[in-house]
């Protein structure tokens, strides 16, 4: 479950680069409002989707209260998911390398 946690923060920052970068100045600059509709409905479905795996996370690995409001506030400002996915791996790589769970 954790790598598919680290995967969801890592397409959820992407979305939100999408979003932010392409979809909102095609919205604005290009007239064309359907892209902010399909890029926020993808960013919406991923972002509720890391909070319910920031959940089950918190609830299998017994995460202190601290690293989940930590992600979820991370999760909250533009592109910094991308830090929450590269902590996820750290703690995959130290989880394979030391052969426990976290």
């Amino acid at each position: 479950m954790l790598r598919i946690f680290q995967q969801i923060a890592l397409w959820e920052a992407i979305s939100t680069v999408i979003l932010f970068f392409v979809a909102m100045p095609l919205k604005y600059l290009a007239d064309i409002p359907e892209a902010v509709r399909i890029a926020g409905s993808i960013h919406g479905f991923l972002v509720v989707l890391f909070v319910v795996l920031l959940v089950m996370c918190w609830n299998e690995y017994k995460w202190p209260f601290s690293r989940v409001v930590k992600y979820f506030l991370a999760s909250l400002i533009p592109v910094v998911s991308f830090w929450v996915e590269r902590d996820v791996k750290r703690q995959i790589h130290a989880q394979k390398t030391t052969g426990t769970s976290l």
